[in-house]
């Protein structure tokens, strides 16, 4: 069959033969129908994921772990649980039955492999509790994650939606899909400061932060008051780490702040099955649109390089 394998680390994906593992008891052959490629697949890929170790030990492997295929029967399920070597860009994939789950009538395959975009993003109520009226500040809005932050803060009830990224014409794009206000962080750390500060209306509830790095660090500069008075309290949801896996976080901005900082895991595991029905729930009506660019695998070599997408989410499809 074919696949795209990576035989070194960093290395780009090539279209090329590759066997086919044998279908033992408790697995099924799946053929692939769609895979999202993601900032992660390329992190593991470059050896720069907390994760990528078992991935570069096999190389060469096929990347990407979870799409969407057909079963034999001819039904649409989403798949997971593949280890290295084996990967998902590939015709078919080997799985273990209990890592299959059908896909709901009315989403097709490219949608659906870039569900999980849009899912990541519902831990604005899952991890930090979001309540109808509240103001959200989405960090790293101009990616396809964050916008679709946007919309699904929109959905959820937020009173007021704050967005940033270094983009101005991406930024413009995420006014118009319900940003109340944007806030450009390609500028100096003082002028940062004061655009968080000054955009804050009567305070950020929560924040979703696809970024980390000098924006989150500058973020809770910002949110360290100027008096004794206690600050209102702000739940950050750490999500991604575009920008940069550190920050320099002082005393004064956990002891005043009000700062409360969650991981986006925070109550998955009770939460995501609503959050999951909601997501296709709202595609399947229209509410939510998740934008994508489709690409066949035996172009995966281009596809995996494309910096042109602004904001839609690459997935590789046969062919």
């Amino acid at each position: 069959m074919k696949a795209a394998v990576v035989d070194r680390l960093g290395g780009t994906p090539q279209y090329r033969d590759v066997g086919e593992p044998p279908v033992h008891d408790g697995e099924v052959r799946v053929t692939v129908a769609a895979v999202a490629v993601e900032n992660v697949d390329r992190a593991i890929v470059a050896g720069t994921h907390y994760t990528a170790a078992e991935f570069q030990s096999a190389l060469p492997a096929i990347p990407c772990f979870d799409g969407i295929g057909h079963l034999p029967d001819g039904s649409l399920v989403g798949f997971g649980g593949l280890k290295p070597p084996q990967g998902a860009l590939a015709e078919h994939v080997i799985v273990p039955a209990t890592h299959t789950v059908p896909i709901p009538d009315g989403i097709e395959p490219p949608t659906a492999a870039a569900l999980s975009s849009a899912i990541s993003a519902m831990c604005m109520r899952t991890a930090a509790g979001l309540t109808a009226g509240e103001t959200v500040l989405i960090q790293g809005a101009t990616g396809v994650a964050g916008r679709l932050a946007v919309q699904i803060a929109r959905l959820l009830g937020a009173g007021r939606i704050v967005a940033t990224g270094r983009d101005r014409a991406a930024l413009d794009e995420v006014a118009a899909l319900g940003a109340d206000a944007v806030i450009d962080t390609a500028v100096d750390e003082d002028r940062l400061v004061r655009a968080f500060r000054e955009n804050a209306g009567q305070g950020y509830d929560v924040v979703v932060d696809y970024l980390w790095g000098r924006p989150a660090e500058l973020l809770t500069r910002a949110l360290v008051p100027d008096s004794f008075a206690l600050a209102k309290p702000t739940r950050l949801v750490q999500i991604g780490e575009s920008a940069g896996p550190a920050v320099r976080l002082t005393a004064d901005a956990l002891r005043t702040s009000g700062l409360e900082i969650y991981g986006a895991a925070r109550n998955a595991a009770a939460a995501m099955p609503a959050a999951y029905r909601q997501v296709v729930d709202w595609v399947r009506d229209g509410a939510l649109t998740i934008p994508v660019t489709t690409m066949p695998l035996s172009l995966v070599a281009e596809a995996w390089n494309r910096t042109d997408l602004r904001g839609r989410r690459l997935v590789v499809v046969p062919g």
